[in-house]
């Protein structure tokens, strides 16, 4: 659906770091169709806008330092920057990079849970976020893989207000009434060198095509497309720079 705004802690921007722009907008648009478009001010240093059509979905952009991971980023909205940050240290967290103005778009803190996934926190300017939710080709849903789910979940609480409901097999977050993400308890199932992590899901028509198409366009395809108990077809990709999101069939609204 169309967008009109996020409320306090919501989901609303997604931005990949990658070693290699060019092929990445080459993968993208091949498998969702995105449109590029290069902010042609020096200082974006190259900053990508990724569009479903004119409706802003994603951004990407070249790794800033040597260190850096390629990687998707989650963003949160934060209507005081100033305050979440506060509140962020407070309850644990790690702030990677302090509040700092971003060419007018808006505001972004980049910041590490105590158990280690790196996340952003943004106060919007001529930038709100996402003009697309939830339809083929646009962010619907965050996922957060950690060792320690009870701490995540105090510390996103604090620092968010979000709902969670834990099941027997996974935990969702939500706001006002709708679930928006979940959490995934890594456990013995990832190697100790793999760090916790946020990742982005994607809306496609087809799940099934999806995985295909992205094998075929040199993706890895680390989970099949799976029925998930009470909730959607889904799977999940490496590209081929090695960022990891998945993909899913648009949830019913709720």
């Amino acid at each position: 659906m169309k967008t009109t705004g996020f409320g306090p802690g919501a989901p609303c921007w997604a931005e990949l770091s990658t070693k290699d722009p060019l092929a990445a907008k080459t993968f993208y648009h091949e498998l969702f169709g995105w449109r590029t478009e290069a902010v042609p001010d020096e200082k974006a240093m190259g900053y990508t806008r990724l569009y479903v059509g004119e409706e802003l979905v994603a951004g990407l952009v070249g790794l800033m330092q040597p260190d850096q991971p390629t990687a998707w980023n989650i963003s949160f909205h934060a209507p005081d920057l100033d305050a979440t940050a506060a509140a962020i240290a407070d309850a644990g967290g790690t702030l990677i990079v302090p509040p700092m103005d971003a060419l007018g778009w808006g505001r972004f803190t980049v910041a590490r849970d105590p158990g280690g996934a790196v996340f952003s926190a943004w106060q919007p300017g001529t930038l709100r976020g996402c003009d697309l939710i939830n339809e083929p080709g646009a962010l619907g849903w965050v996922e957060l893989a950690t060792r320690d789910p009870k701490a995540a979940a105090v510390f996103y609480t604090r620092v968010f207000g979000w709902s969670v409901a834990t099941g027997e097999m996974y935990t969702q977050f939500g706001l006002d009434g709708r679930d928006f993400g979940g959490m995934m308890d890594m456990a013995d199932q990832f190697p100790a060198e793999v760090p916790p992590y946020w990742m982005p899901y994607f809306a496609v028509a087809d799940v099934d095509l999806s995985s295909e198409r992205a094998a075929l366009l040199g993706a890895t395809v680390t989970l099949p497309p799976t029925d998930v108990p009470d909730g959607p077809r889904l799977a999940v990709l490496r590209d081929p720079q090695g960022a990891v999101f998945g993909i899913h069939v648009a949830y019913p609204e709720n």
